[in-house]
């Protein structure tokens, strides 16, 4: 009896641990999750800026370019 015991306290350790080893990695996958779709988000951000500005740059050669063609 005490051999039985002792075999299913061990299979239930087993179990539980590779349970909470699940839970860590579903954990994990929803953090990365998050971190990837802020980071995302961040560089789209970035993006539409640097093409804002880049059309503010290039709006201000243009005439910079007319205003020394003109004279």
């Amino acid at each position: 009896m005490k051999k039985l015991f002792i075999v299913l306290a061990v299979a239930s350790l087993g179990f539980v641990a590779c349970n909470n080893e699940s839970a860590t990695d579903a954990a994990k996958d929803s953090t990365t999750n998050v971190i990837d779709s802020a980071a995302s988000a961040q560089k789209d951000t970035i993006a539409k800026a640097a093409d804002s500005l880049s059309n503010k740059v290039d709006s201000a050669a243009s005439a910079a370019k007319d205003t020394l063609k003109s004279k």
